[in-house]
């Protein structure tokens, strides 16, 4: 079964103090859901209309497993924190097997 990796990326960080109380919620229940944080900094280049803003990369067994974690009841409550917060985009993709 090919892993899932859940992928932010972040445009702008307009509250960083809301940020920091979504990361202290949202963390554990990812970590819960059998997440693995792979990275989590800014990045070191960006290319091709991206920015040197903040990446996060998650690492789950399957896509399945992302999915639940992102949808589970724990993650959508640190989710109230981030709202207004910061402008990302949030994908989840099938590694290759």
């Amino acid at each position: 079964m090919a892993k899932g990796y859940w992928i932010s990326v972040y445009r702008s960080v307009s509250n960083p103090e809301a940020l920091a109380q979504y990361g202290r919620l949202a963390g554990p229940a990812i970590t819960k859901a059998g997440g693995r944080l792979l990275a989590r900094a800014e990045a070191a280049a960006a290319y091709e209309g991206g920015l040197k803003e903040r990446v996060v990369i998650i690492e789950f067994d399957s896509v399945e497993k992302a999915i639940a974690a992102h949808d589970g009841e724990e993650y959508q409550a640190a989710l109230r924190f981030i709202h207004g917060a910061a402008d990302r985009d949030l994908r989840i993709v099938e590694g290759i097997a």
